[in-house]
């Protein structure tokens, strides 16, 4: 399920769970400090645990007896990196405590305490409300309803494709657990209708192929003139962005764009703020690495996941998950990656931040309006002239 949230202020008064027993407590370090702290509590403030972070450690430890919750596991906690943020997970449930570093989620997690389970763990968790006690030097940002359980699956399928084995062994993400933003971008492209070649130009992407192979046809002279879009000269950080209709003010960018990426191809680490977005592949295949937060720093930071989406699949972005990615086409059958990119902001978002964050070649934070390189009906227009003035061989017209 796509993570229910709040966004706090910056005060350091009590924050209450939005569930008791239960969350995800999201919040920012300053880069220069070495250590933070705070207390997840009963509502009487007398029963607990402190959470205390290092650079190399997070330790729980209960209030009430003292006692340390130690991961043996465990030798990571604050970063000195610009744009990292942590987390801590409880949940009751479980009986199961976890921190990380970026994104709230399993592949981010550095520390876990299993409680023994039995009822006494159960209750003492159950009991804990509210969030307090914040060193000054943190920065609260945002608390999720449910705690960190199990990887969240990547590719999208329509709630009555799924089989029992789907669900148990969580293999794909249904439909009906995106938000409802991202269920109308996902009802809108997820079907079958929604084609690249279909009766109007079922040659659309042998056409589209041929323009970036040809040095004179269109899509190969575009893609020459963007070899410095981020910055330092690169061609192969380039892809084309075709676009459906207009800007509604709803997302950043036109919401609806077809993006191509010839073989070889990269996007720029790059995030979407954060807007809802569902992808499909269209042709080919695309390689996405996933990574914890958007590094400002020249070292940068590892991605925490890889995968590969082929023609027909369907993944996603959420305002919390999988915002800071990689977008590289490493089809080994050589086939131009051709997506359709569907984005738009949550209902209650007043913000509308209309860029896409990327770390450029020197490892420093940009700004990125998502721009247009052609119309979509300008565009298969143009392919279409291009396919029909190809030349033929020889024996063509005998």
């Amino acid at each position: 399920m796509i993570p229910r949230r709040i966004t706090l202020g910056s005060s350091h008064t009590s924050t209450p769970l939005l569930v008791h027993g239960q969350g995800v407590f999201l919040f920012k370090v300053p880069p220069t400090e070495s250590s933070c702290s705070f207390r997840i509590t009963n509502k009487d403030n007398t029963e607990g645990l402190a959470v205390h972070w290092t650079p190399t450690s997070v330790l729980f430890t209960n209030i009430q007896t003292n006692e340390p919750l130690v991961d043996p596991k465990n030798t990571k906690g604050l970063t000195t990196h610009k744009g990292a943020f942590y987390w801590v997970s409880l949940d009751a449930q479980n009986q199961r405590l976890h921190a990380g570093v970026g994104e709230a989620r399993h592949e981010t997690v550095i520390y876990t305490y299993q409680f023994p389970q039995n009822a006494s763990n159960k209750a003492f968790l159950e009991q804990l409300t509210q969030i307090v006690d914040c060193c000054p030097i943190l920065h609260p940002q945002s608390l999720l309803r449910d705690p960190i359980t199990n990887k969240t699956p990547l590719v999208v399928r329509r709630s009555h494709e799924l089989t029992m084995e789907d669900v148990a062994t969580g293999s794909f993400l249904p439909k009906a657990h995106l938000s409802p933003v991202a269920q109308t971008l996902y009802d809108c492209v997820g079907w079958k209708a929604f084609a690249l070649d279909d009766p109007t130009f079922p040659e659309f992407s042998k056409a589209i192929e041929r323009s970036i192979a040809t040095p004179g046809l269109w899509c190969y002279e575009k893609l020459m003139s963007k070899a410095s879009e981020f910055g330092k000269p690169n061609p192969l950080e380039t892809y084309l962005r075709i676009t459906l209709n207009e800007n509604n003010g709803e997302s950043p960018g036109i919401p609806y764009v077809m993006e191509i990426w010839p073989v070889g191809h990269f996007s720029p680490i790059h995030s979407h703020s954060a807007a809802n977005a569902v992808i499909r592949v269209l042709h080919g295949s695309i390689h996405v690495k996933l990574f914890p937060y958007l590094c400002a720093d020249s070292e940068g930071v590892a991605p925490f996941g890889e995968a590969d989406f082929h023609k027909g699949q369907i993944t996603w972005i959420s305002p919390t998950l999988n915002q800071v990615h990689q977008l590289k086409n490493l089809d080994t059958n050589k086939h131009t990656c051709i997506t359709i990119q569907c984005y738009m902001y949550d209902a209650a978002d007043s913000v509308h931040y209309d860029y896409f964050d990327y770390i450029d070649a020197d490892g420093n934070k940009q700004q990125y309006e998502p721009d247009s390189d052609m119309g979509f009906m300008a565009f298969k227009l143009k392919m279409k002239e291009e396919w029909a003035a190809r030349p033929r061989p020889s024996w063509w017209c005998c």
